[in-house]
């Protein structure tokens, strides 16, 4: 965060000083969890549904924390304001401001984000300070603890925006305030939540009209909606995709061991690319990337030579082990009809390479609304036509609802199992060259199923 007096603080947040020196100078950012607490942080007191933050300030404070920012009075060093939350967004908005050479980029989509904040992060780090979330702070509460950890030696900020609502994305953009908004893509994931992709489209297009003047909208190519969002005057507009008439654009694309190759081409020529990374669907994602580095006028070899480097750092996205020979593909922190089906077929495509046989083991995906059971069987009869050998239905039964029953699934087996529990019972048919597949939305944590397949493959299961 940039330096400011306590007083300033407390003014900005409209608070009260409590046992602590307001004309003390403070560079510090805020955490929420006193496990992160340091000589360069402060603590934010959230009152949360089963935990009250104000009942950890003293562990806080005593692993360096200068101050707490809290609602309630206490013995501590503290600023106490109405509402730690809203206190946290002056504040972002505040630094903002002040921070007149931060390029703020903005990411939204129905599915790819972090994948796409991560590679950005690798790329633009070449250039210079770059500050990007360590996981999804993609809301009112995430994107300005985002934003305060800037100072004048960041020169880019990579911020995920989510939304559960119509106006959500508004809101964090008026907060960032991005030169650069990127929409990777409209698709079907909290579809119940929106009611329809129309109005989900119209949501992620608030990022795009809250671009600062003189910026930059980056659109993908990959739906119908995205392409046609309006940039507002004085924002110029760069499209990606795999099409010829794309400003960023995928060419001559291969998939080898499951990852793209392809040329890349930009306005500044052609360059040749190898994704570290699994499955066609990460084209999307690195054209994206690709796009906002040849806006910011990185060169067209460091943007081709970081992306072939590059490695997801996000948790449980489709993430590759091996051991004993079966190959592990753990995708487990989220699914919606989009992700599943670029999943399964990057499944196939490893499955093929290896000669094995391929299972993939689906939990329910959440917040699909009224269309939850037609996107369950599109997924189910998907599988089956592109020869997944086993399909292995978890607490949902929709996927196998098209199907003849178990074990008829055409070229497929099909199995369906109550709870991850009884999954497990399949590992033992599991051979050398097998690939596993799982995935589901994150409420359903199959990151614990993916653990105990592994954990039986290597013999220490119970």
């Amino acid at each position: 965060m940039i330096a400011m007096t306590l007083a300033e603080i407390a003014e900005i947040t409209g608070g009260e000083l409590q046992n602590i020196d307001g004309a003390a100078i403070t560079s510090a950012y805020p955490i929420i969890n006193s496990q992160d607490a340091d000589v360069n942080t402060f603590f934010a007191a959230f009152v949360g549904e089963k935990v009250d933050g104000h009942n950890f300030i003293e562990e806080a404070i005593s692993k360096g924390c200068e101050f707490a920012l809290v609602s309630k009075a206490c013995k501590f060093p503290s600023i106490k304001v109405i509402d730690v939350q809203m206190a946290l967004t002056k504040l972002a908005t505040h630094l903002r401001t002040k921070l007149e050479n931060l390029t703020v980029i903005g990411i939204t989509g129905s599915q790819g984000k972090t994948t796409t904040k991560d590679l950005l992060n690798h790329v633009l780090s070449i250039a210079g300070e770059t500050i990007a979330p360590q996981e999804s702070l993609n809301n009112e509460l995430g994107v300005p603890l985002l934003l305060l950890r800037c100072n004048e030696n960041t020169k880019f900020c990579i911020v995920e925006m989510g939304a559960r609502h119509l106006g959500d994305i508004a809101y964090l953009a008026e907060i960032a305030k991005p030169n650069i908004g990127v929409v990777l893509g409209v698709g079907k994931a909290h579809v119940g939540e929106f009611g329809s992709r129309e109005v989900i489209a119209k949501t992620k297009s608030e990022l795009i009209s809250g671009i600062q003047s003189g910026g930059i909208a980056i659109l993908g190519t990959y739906d119908e909606f995205t392409p046609k969002m309006i940039a507002p005057n004085g924002v110029k507009t760069l499209m990606f995709g795999e099409k010829s008439d794309c400003d960023i654009r995928a060419a001559d694309i291969e998939v080898r061991e499951g990852r793209a190759h392809f040329d890349l081409v930009t306005p500044d020529g052609r360059a040749a690319v190898s994704l570290q990374l699994l499955g066609m669907h990460q084209i999307a994602n690195a054209l994206a990337t690709a796009a906002v580095a040849t806006a910011l006028k990185i060169s067209i070899d460091s943007i081709s030579a970081a992306l072939s480097t590059a490695e997801v750092s996000s948790k449980w996205r489709m993430e590759i082990s091996t051991v004993n020979e079966i190959v592990m593909i753990n995708d487990s922190y989220n699914a919606n009809p989009e992700s599943m089906s670029a999943a399964l077929r990057t499944l196939a495509l490893i499955s093929q390479e290896t000669g094995g046989v391929s299972w993939a083991f689906l939990g329910k995906m959440q917040e699909l609304g009224e269309s939850s059971a037609a996107e369950h069987r599109a997924i189910g009869r998907l599988a089956t036509e592109i020869g997944i050998d086993h399909l292995v239905a978890i607490g949902n039964r929709e996927y196998l609802d098209d199907l003849a029953g178990e074990n008829d699934g055409g070229e497929s087996a099909v199995h369906y199992f109550e709870d991850k529990e009884s999954a497990l019972s399949l590992v033992e048919h599991l051979a050398p060259g097998d690939v596993v597949l799982v995935k589901a939305s994150r409420a359903s944590e199959f990151n614990l199923l993916a653990d105990s397949i592994i954990d039986h493959l290597k013999g220490e299961g119970e």
